[in-house]
């Protein structure tokens, strides 16, 4: 067996997303904060992430978390997010299914009935605590960064769709959230095709016509996702289908999502502190959101929310390049 590259991966899903946690083969990215690891991968590393994420090693909906040494002191483990669309600043699922991995590992001192492990992630330091009972992780909370309201109530001229009402929302990614009624689309599985390219559509208009800019974090400067609203959510309980460039969905509640919706509904006034939020994906699993504080991006009113869900190990594996693959950097189909 010839091999030029080997990893070493935990693989696990958070409410039915994977997670590909990278334990090893690639060694310590070069970056003084994780936001530069980030960079640093993109512009230099990134046929890791296209061999891990995508076909025939991953799929059409992979997605990943390189584990990198803290570049800060008051974090045990830094983060670089990977998946077939690139490397995010935050994956809220992702760091879910991180901080179970390096539980059920041992890859931290688990402590009973709650672990808690603080991450460095591009996007700022994120807390993750790990309900914990007999050593099984049973659910994790996680402690995101700033999430705020970029736009309220905007509109944009989409070709083939009109004029679209969105609302456009950073929670660790931009979203752009959108009624599903206004494409004219039903909230139903079988139309996924319809509703995907739609989403498309509209992440396209966004970023050629207003593109966003976080104030604070460099190279977070597009929207890649499309949060369609389903008819019947509330400040509650909403159900959605999140479409995320270039043409999947997510199959997870979306971590970085429920906080872009949550900072949304708080900026109409419709959600209070320290209420819980129950955010439904296209595939019925859910996260439970909360507010937890105020506070401020650049000036801007913003809100710190926590995430509370649920992911399983799935397997462990070595992922090899055979340096005679015709496929070094797979293939998306």
């Amino acid at each position: 067996m010839r091999s030029s590259r080997m990893f070493t991966a935990v693989d696990s899903h958070t409410e039915g997303m994977p997670t590909r946690v990278v334990t090893g083969g690639l060694g310590v990215i070069p970056g003084a904060t994780m936001n530069e690891k980030r960079l640093h991968f993109m512009e230099h590393l990134d046929d890791i992430r296209l061999l891990l994420m995508n076909e025939p090693r991953g799929h059409a909906a992979m997605s990943g978390a390189v584990l990198q040494p803290s570049t800060r002191p008051d974090a045990e483990w830094g983060v670089v997010y990977i998946e077939v669309s690139g490397c995010l600043p935050m994956c809220g699922h992702g760091t879910i299914g991180v901080a179970t991995v390096l539980v059920e590992t041992g890859m931290v001192e688990v402590v009973e009935p709650v672990t808690t492990i603080r991450l460095d992630t591009p996007a700022g330091l994120v807390i993750a605590r790990v309900a914990v009972s007999n050593g099984h992780a049973d659910s994790v909370t996680i402690e995101n960064v700033p999430a705020y309201v970029d736009r309220l109530d905007a509109i944009i001229e989409v070709p083939g769709y009109g004029t679209i009402p969105y609302t456009l929302a950073f929670g660790g990614n931009f979203y752009a959230m959108v009624d599903l009624d206004s494409v004219s689309l039903p909230f139903d599985r079988t139309r996924q095709h319809e509703i995907v390219e739609a989403g498309l559509a509209i992440m396209a208009a966004i970023n050629e016509q207003d593109a966003p800019r976080h104030p604070q974090i460099d190279g977070v400067d597009h929207c890649h996702h499309v949060e369609f609203i389903a008819p019947g959510s509330t400040a509650l309980h909403s159900r959605h289908a999140m479409a995320i460039h270039p043409g999947w969905f997510d199959r997870s509640p979306c971590g970085t999502g429920t906080s872009a919706r949550m900072a949304e509904l708080w900026a109409r006034g419709e959600l209070a502190l320290d209420t819980d939020f129950v955010n439904e994906s296209f595939i019925g699993s859910r996260f439970v959101g909360r507010l937890i504080a105020t506070t401020e991006v650049d000036g801007r009113p913003a809100v710190i929310p926590t995430i509370t869900g649920r992911a399983w190990v799935t397997g462990i594996g070595q992922y090899l390049l055979d340096p005679s693959d015709p496929f070094p950097t797979g293939f998306q189909f």
